[in-house]
């Protein structure tokens, strides 16, 4: 077995795109395509997981759980975020759904995008191509903006985030 060197941020929204797959048959082709990632980044992706205890061996099944704990109490001091200027851009975080639903503020966070249709403070997402990944598929849209939400929010944020995440991964 290959040598673990870390966890990477894109092993998280690949993880996380396999989970909302739940028992959906997946390839690693489909994983590429829908994430924009390279097929050989996804099997070196699947491998690191494999290795850190996030996927069983058959690198198709993500245990759910270690990956909830990862998110709940690791994502926001591995792969940590400040938000920074305004820009246009595709929203994130307590401003995308579900959370946008029961938090309002004045100031939206964003993924910069040129599709975007909000101006708010830029938030850089876990993979420079999650955004267009989110555009063309609701669910996958929801967790990304809910690890976000881990990254960057306050208490009442990040926990609201934690049972949303656990209502759609575990």
């Amino acid at each position: 077995m290959k040598k673990h060197s870390g966890m990477r941020p894109q092993d998280i929204v690949i993880l996380l795109k396999i989970a909302i797959k739940h028992e959906r048959a997946w390839t690693m082709k489909d994983l590429s395509q829908e994430l924009e990632i390279s097929a050989s980044e996804v099997s070196e992706s699947l491998n690191r997981s494999s290795i850190a205890g996030l996927l069983f061996q058959n690198k198709k099944q993500v245990m759910r759980q270690a990956t909830m704990d990862f998110l709940q109490y690791g994502l926001r001091y591995v792969y940590p975020q400040q938000p920074g200027a305004l820009v246009r851009g595709v929203p994130t975080a307590h401003a995308a759904p579900p959370l946008s639903n029961e938090i309002i503020s004045d100031v939206p966070y964003v993924w910069p995008h040129h599709e975007g249709n909000v101006r708010g403070q830029a938030i850089q997402p876990l993979y420079p191509s999650v955004p267009a990944a989110c555009l063309k598929d609701q669910a996958f849209y929801e967790v990304m903006a809910l690890c976000d939400a881990l990254r960057v929010g306050k208490a009442r944020e990040r926990n609201l985030a934690v049972e949303e995440l656990k209502k759609r991964i575990c």
